[in-house]
Formats: C-alpha cells, structure tokens, sequence
C-alpha cells in the first residue's frame, strides 16, 4: 500500500480529519493538498431546540432519521431541556426510519430498532423500504444533517404525507477564494484526484462554477483527467446527479477506506497497461 499513490496529487475537500487523511496519503506515497469546499458544520441549538419541543408535543406517525451525528444532537438537546424520556417515548412510539449503520447504531444506544431501514446506505435505498408505509394523511418527522434532501421530500408528499423537517446541523460555505483554487486545479488538470467527504463539498464547488459558467468544462475535467473519489453513496449521488460517471468509493463509508479504495483503483490501472 505504500507505494499505490506513488507521483500522485490528491487534493482533499473535507475539512474534517484532513491531517490525518493527509498523513495516509503521505503514507501511500502521494501529496495531499488541503482544499476545503466547505467551511464549518455547526449546530444551529435555537432551531433544534424549537423543532425538538415541536415533535415531542406532536408525535408524528413516522420519524425518518437520516444521520447518527443529528440524532445524537437530538438526544444532547433533550438532555439539556430536560426531556430525554419524553423525547425517547415519542421515538419509541413512532415509526422509525434510518438511514445508513451510524443512525442504527445511535438508535441501538437508545435500545430502539428501526422499523424500516436503506438496503444500501442511500435515500433512494431508504425510499425503497418505505414502499409499503401507508403515509397517506399521516404525520411525517424527517431529521436531516446539512443539507435539504428534495428527492425524499418530494416522495413523501405524493405518497400524502404531512412533513417536518428538522435540520440540527448546517455547513457553511469555505474561506473566500478555496473555491476558486480547488476548480482551478481541476480544470488546469494539475491534481490526480479531488476526495470528496460529503455531499455539500461537492454541491459548493458545482455551484461555484455554474457562478463562473464552467459547470460543463468541470464536469468533463473530472470524467476524463481528475479522478472524484467519495467517501460514499450520499456524496456520490450528488455527484452522479450533475452528470460525474468517473467515482471511486469504497464499500464501507469510512475516510480512510476511500483512500484505499483508490490506492486499489490506481495500482489496478497501472498494472492493466
């Protein structure tokens, strides 16, 4: 493994861990360059205070929770209003929908098992084992991270339901001028490779460029001479959706496992020329 990044540059967009993603890369022989497309992911406490005191007086009929990191921001919350158990009632009488293992597993620290669960880690997955909901008029709670989530909405309210949406994260946008960088590496084709970590990295950087017009000449960068990787199915459908084929992703949504994904991936194409 050492050697699989041998020559290459990979630039990382996720300010999260980015020493130490850098550090492995170092290890496999490659440069990182530190390339943040988003900026801080903060807790916005007043809407999720607000919106927690909502659900516990209006139990819904289904809760959806897409993130481990929001639901544990639910329960901190409950804990400093002082309505743990009636929050972890209300939860315990719903539905449960999760999305992805980080939210089982926050809900297996609550002794909770979700009713309905992804078959793949994605919305569309998630969407999938809903199918058989009745939601028609029904109450619908969807916890979000930090961004909206249109497909999953627009789902919902055809099949009927009535849906809140409870966003306890948000992200914010990058240093002035890190965009700008980051698309003009890619575009000049002096990066091997662009690791995205989350779904909002990409979706900054594509509307950066739609600012300057380039939307096109990035999309075709990154098919055809700068590698995207993703941590996985969340970020690579974000990808995918603006027309980005060429994606290395591992099988399980780690950090360090994308990178070792794609030290397989390179190793495997330079061996089969």
């Amino acid at each position: 493994m050492a050697e699989q990044l041998q020559g290459m540059t990979i630039a990382l967009a996720g300010p999260r861990k980015s020493e130490e993603m850098a550090k492995l890369v170092h290890n496999m022989g490659g440069t990182a360059l530190l390339r943040p497309a988003q900026g801080t992911v903060f807790l916005d406490d007043e809407l999720l205070e607000a919106g927690l005191s909502s659900w516990i007086s209006h139990p819904p009929y289904l809760a959806i929770l897409t993130t481990g990191m929001g639901l544990t921001a639910l329960i901190g919350k409950a804990e400093s209003m002082g309505t743990t158990a009636q929050f972890r009632a209300v939860l315990s009488g719903s539905l449960i929908a999760a999305r992805g293992y980080k939210t089982v597993n926050a809900l297996k620290k609550l002794d909770i098992e979700p009713d309905v669960r992804d078959d793949d880690g994605s919305t569309t997955g998630l969407i999938r084992g809903m199918q058989h909901l009745e939601l028609n008029g029904k109450e619908v709670v969807l916890q979000l991270h930090g961004e909206s989530a249109p497909q999953l909405v627009q789902w919902l309210e055809e099949a009927g339901a009535v849906v809140r949406q409870l966003m306890p994260y948000r992200h914010t946008l990058p240093e002035p001028g890190s965009l700008a960088r980051l698309l003009a590496e890619i575009m000049e084709g002096t990066l091997d490779a662009v690791a995205f970590t989350s779904a909002p990295q990409f979706r900054f950087l594509w509307e950066f460029a739609g600012e300057q017009g380039k939307q096109d000449e990035l999309r075709r960068a990154l098919n055809e001479q700068v590698l995207a990787v993703s941590v996985g199915r969340i970020t690579s459908a974000a990808l995918k959706d603006e027309g980005v084929q060429r994606i290395v992703m591992p099988e399980h949504e780690r950090m360090g496992s994308m990178l070792v994904e794609l030290g397989r991936y390179v190793a495997a194409q330079r061996n089969s020329r």
